[in-house]
């Protein structure tokens, strides 16, 4: 559990980074066409409900699996498997308001940046989903 956490201690950051990164570039990029608008605001309130799941996770769920109470957890990890859906939902989205993270010609550097950024967070946040939907959370419940 230990990498899984220091993962999600960077994921916070980033995302914050990637909004400032976001408002950036639409309030430089606005008026193109191919601008990302509506990008930052989507990616401050993913940033809030994934700060809120990690918080839940480590106040909650974490320490009744730690306490060997599989059992007790089952209420929690669905919580938990519904929001990651929510984040799944989100990562769509993400996707659909910058053209699939691809950056188009006229991107600059901070663009670039925004959408490898952004592509880097969908790989860890699909890996933390993947993680607890499919190992942890079935380890727990057959314990």
């Amino acid at each position: 559990m230990s990498s899984r956490r220091s993962r999600s201690g960077a994921t916070r950051p980033e995302l914050l980074r990637l909004v400032d990164l976001a408002s950036k570039v639409e309030r430089v990029h606005g008026a193109k066409p191919s601008c990302p608008r509506g990008l930052a605001a989507h990616l401050a309130t993913m940033s809030e409900e994934v700060e809120g799941h990690l918080a839940k996770e480590e106040q909650v769920l974490f320490p009744l699996i730690v306490a060997g109470v599989g059992e007790r957890a089952r209420m929690p990890m669905h919580v938990m498997m519904l929001e990651h859906e929510d984040h799944g939902e989100s990562l769509r989205r993400t996707r659909e308001l910058t053209a699939n993270l691809v950056p188009p010609p006229e991107a600059c550097t901070s663009w670039r940046a925004l959408y490898l950024g952004l592509e880097q967070l969908e790989a860890e946040l699909f890996e933390h989903i993947h993680l607890e939907n499919n190992v942890l959370f079935p380890r727990v419940l057959n314990e």
